[in-house]
């Protein structure tokens, strides 16, 4: 796939399996949806690690977690992963070592031997509340291209797309 400026270069209209240079069918990366979402989703993830990493200390997926505690203060680590969409092995171990900078306690949940509740520190509160300044900065820059109506229609189009990944996760 050749890029310019990190936008996909348009693909040569798609010929019939068998056809052209053998290959069959080819995608056109200025049209298929999961390209666009894995790739503006690659490269938000990775600016943003890096920029909250440098001037935090936290890394994405850090952030991720401590912006959905500060939602859900108390929540256990499944609830974290269906949220967010990671496997538990990953969130276990970011959890782990977020309890050890002193940013998250995990306590068990009284309710539940079995499950823990997790909520931010003080520490992990005042993280939080410096970070969410730069997150929703760097929000308002991306989304500078659209106006308010536009911005309104892609939040309602995601959140529709996101509510139809059962049709292609086979979750149900």
């Amino acid at each position: 796939m050749s890029e310019t400026k990190g936008t996909p270069r348009k693909a040569p209209p798609r010929e019939p399996e068998g056809q052209g240079r053998g290959h069959g069918l080819t995608l056109d990366l200025d049209r298929y949806v999961p390209a666009f979402i894995t790739f503006i989703a690659n490269k938000l993830s990775n600016s943003a690690t890096a920029f909250y990493q440098r001037n935090f200390g936290v890394n994405v997926t850090e952030w991720r977690i401590m912006s959905l505690l500060a939602i859900e203060p108390g929540i256990p680590a499944s609830r974290i992963c269906s949220v967010i969409g990671f496997d538990k092995g990953p969130v276990s171990r970011t959890l782990a070592l977020m309890k050890d900078r002193g940013l998250i306690a995990i306590r068990n949940d009284p309710q539940d031997g079995r499950s823990h509740s997790i909520s931010l520190t003080a520490k992990g509160r005042a993280t939080h509340d410096k970070v969410i300044i730069a997150a929703l900065e760097r929000e308002r820059r991306l989304l500078a291209c659209l106006d308010k109506n536009e911005q309104d229609m892609l939040i309602t189009l995601l959140r529709r797309i996101h509510d139809n990944l059962d049709a292609v996760t086979g979750a149900s």
